[in-house]
């Protein structure tokens, strides 16, 4: 006869989770608020309220606490793009879609923690840093993908991918929001224009 499990046998578990979530949480805050050099593992345990055993227990080390911030910021990327159906829009309605969809990702406080996060490491965290980096290649050809199957346009997603990052870099510089509907309107038309008249020389 199977017993059933009691409640008992996931709620460790759940804590767990939850723990390590507000732990990254508070990293990521602590971050936009305070920059990254604030972000040591002490700071943060003192901002989530727990110990540094509770750090090393779920990361290991801050470089661990810092590399689970560029994981879920990579992750809610991709899972952001992968769940965008555009495939039965019209052209720059795909592209709006798209977009905006990589927008919200990309300027997130959690992207914006884990951009940070990789610039002031600049490769220092090993294998971990450049695993991240073909992640962000792999989003970027999956973002082109989202708009245009034809080889010859995949600097389309490039030149979207720096736009972004252009105007993220500006809100972080300032620590204020940007508002960039006149760059987003252009950039979608130049796209638009491009993928509708590639043999256009105008």
């Amino acid at each position: 006869m199977s017993i059933a499990p009691t409640r008992r046998t996931s709620a460790p578990r759940k804590r767990g989770d939850d723990t390590r979530t507000k732990i990254i949480d508070e990293t990521v805050r602590c971050i936009v608020e305070e920059g990254f050099a604030a972000a040591t593992a002490k700071h943060v345990a003192e901002r989530a309220g727990v110990t540094w055993g509770v750090i090393q227990y779920h990361f290991g080390d801050r470089n661990g606490m810092l590399m689970a911030v560029v994981d879920d910021g990579v992750a809610r990327l991709v899972d952001s793009l992968s769940s965008a159906n555009v495939s039965e829009l019209a052209l720059r309605e795909r592209i709006e879609v798209v977009v905006d969809t990589a927008w919200g990702c990309y300027s997130s406080p959690t992207s914006m923690a884990a951009f940070e996060i990789l610039r002031a490491t600049r490769g220092g965290l090993g294998a971990s840093s450049r695993r991240h980096l073909l992640e962000m290649n792999d989003a970027i050809g999956q973002l082109g993908r989202l708009i245009t199957d034809d080889p010859a346009n995949a600097g389309v997603a490039e030149v979207i991918w720096a736009a972004l990052r252009g105007v993220v870099l500006a809100q972080m510089i300032t620590g204020t929001a940007v508002d960039w509907s006149l760059e987003r309107r252009a950039l979608i038309d130049m796209v638009t224009r491009v993928l509708q008249y590639p043999d256009d020389p105008s």
